[in-house]
């Protein structure tokens, strides 16, 4: 149950406070040292904390208790009660992360202002954690396909280290989602998961967005490093970040603290960085445009993430996935795919990759009847959000050919796209179009089509 932690070494301020306190619908504790106001944060930390700055009979005074639990539970709001003549030393509690100060004897109107405030944040800080650990763990990853399992069998294998990862692959891949991952399933899932939209943040803006700030107005306004202690700064298309952020950046993995703007002392904190990009970053490296110190500091463990052509038997079950996740969070149909859309699906071409065919997904259960299955012709076409179905079409470029050469040429596509369909599997495809493996291995020998090293189909070169 949530509560209130009051700690002072006079029983008769305990009391009162604790009394007005309950009367008001407020649950309390009390706590007469240090020690056992230590002891009873270990048992169960208080969703506010009332603190005197000082404890007689104690090792520790306020402020050691105040650093003691932002370094533990820094979600904690703590309000300090300091006599007359302590205001200076009230104002540095301010700045050390207390909530408010109250100066003694107080008011109990400004108390009960105070305390609904602190306590109202408190809830509202617990929510977003609350709903930062569920976004962690919602973090899913869907597949089947060997692409999948070679990348799901890399994430597992550095989600408890404290390394850096380097995520590469196409927009809309599912970088963030493997980020995520790594968060949800490692020792820091409890902690936050901080995301930096690298090409939003602008030079002379990025030291208060990412180091926050303190001014005797607002006190301590963290920033997105603070905000990610113990948890993940999950850096966004890192090679979109302005070079004055770059060095910034940079100073802050070498250094692992800073100072907020306006502030004097340094900020030191515990988080891991996770980066992705969906360009080469050695090229950017060699024409000026990204740092190669930053770029070895983030590069530790690179990851590739596939394109979603490159993990064709997802298709379908990641369809089913998005079908359901659309239902439960906006209502939509649950609808099924049909066996002939499911293949469609499969040969398309997906440039968007998974958000791709997410939106697509999206915008057929919100514009068709809501009945019966997913139909091919409730697909959008090329080039109006749907994916691209193939090089050709049967039009142009046949229609101006022999018989024998159409065929040709139409076999060859064909069977390249189902066999980019089934991610190289030749059993599976020659299963598909109904011919023996052998047969099918004799025919894309005399269409010139040979298998790649990424599970498609390609034509043979010359030197091949």
């Amino acid at each position: 149950m949530a509560d209130i932690l009051i700690t002072d070494d006079e029983d008769d301020i305990r009391s009162l406070i604790s009394d007005i306190l309950t009367d008001e619908g407020y649950s309390c504790r009390t706590a007469g040292t240090a020690e056992a106001c230590l002891a009873a944060i270990e048992e169960e930390a208080p969703a506010c904390m009332i603190l005197d700055i000082w404890l007689k009979d104690s090792d520790m005074d306020g402020i050691d208790i105040l650093k003691s639990v932002r370094r533990t539970h820094p979600d904690i709001p703590i309000i300090i009660i300091s006599g007359h003549g302590n205001i200076e030393i009230a104002v540095a509690a301010i700045k050390q992360g207390a909530y408010d100060y109250i100066e003694k004897p107080f008011n109990l109107d400004q108390l009960m202002v105070v305390v609904t405030r602190a306590m109202e944040t408190s809830r509202l800080r617990s929510e977003n954690s609350e709903l930062r650990r569920k976004d962690a763990s919602s973090a899913e990853m869907i597949g089947q396909s060997i692409a999948y399992k070679g990348l799901l069998g890399q994430l597992k294998k550095v989600m408890n280290s404290n390394g850096r990862v380097m995520l590469t692959g196409a927009a809309g891949s599912g970088k963030e989602v493997a980020a995520r991952y790594i968060h949800g399933k490692s020792n820091r899932a409890s902690g936050p998961f901080v995301t930096v939209s690298s090409a939003s943040i602008e030079p002379e803006r990025m030291e208060i967005v990412l180091f926050g700030r303190e001014s005797p107005e607002k006190g301590v306004e963290p920033g997105l490093l603070e905000q990610a202690h113990e948890g993940v700064l999950y850096l966004d298309e890192v090679a979109d970040m302005p070079q004055g952020t770059q060095s910034k950046i940079l100073r802050v993995l070498v250094e692992q603290a800073f100072t907020r703007v306006g502030g004097t002392e340094k900020v030191r904190v515990d988080l891991r960085v996770i980066s992705s990009t969906n360009r080469d970053l050695m090229h950017e490296v060699r024409s000026g445009r990204f740092r190669e110190e930053l770029y070895h500091r983030l590069n530790v463990v690179p990851i590739d993430v596939p394109s979603l052509e490159e993990r064709r038997d997802d298709i379908p079950v990641l369809a089913d996935h998005f079908i359901a996740a659309l239902n439960k969070a906006q209502g939509l149909p649950l609808r099924v795919l049909s066996d002939e859309t499911k293949a469609l699906l499969q040969t398309m071409r997906w440039p968007g990759n998974i958000r791709q065919l997410r939106n697509v997904i999206e915008r057929v259960l919100i514009l068709g009847d809501g009945t019966g299955p997913i139909e091919p012709s409730e697909l959008p076409a090329p080039g109006d959000g749907g994916g691209d179905q193939g090089d050709m079409t049967l039009s142009g470029s046949l229609a101006s050919l022999p018989l024998r050469e159409a065929r040709e040429l139409f076999e060859r596509q064909y069977l390249m796209t189902q066999i980019n369909r089934f991610g190289g599997n030749i059993s599976r495809t020659a299963a598909f179009v109904g011919m023996e493996r052998s047969a099918l291995h004799r025919k894309l020998k005399s269409l010139g089509v040979v298998t790649t090293a990424r599970g498609g189909a390609r034509v043979a070169r010359v030197d091949d």
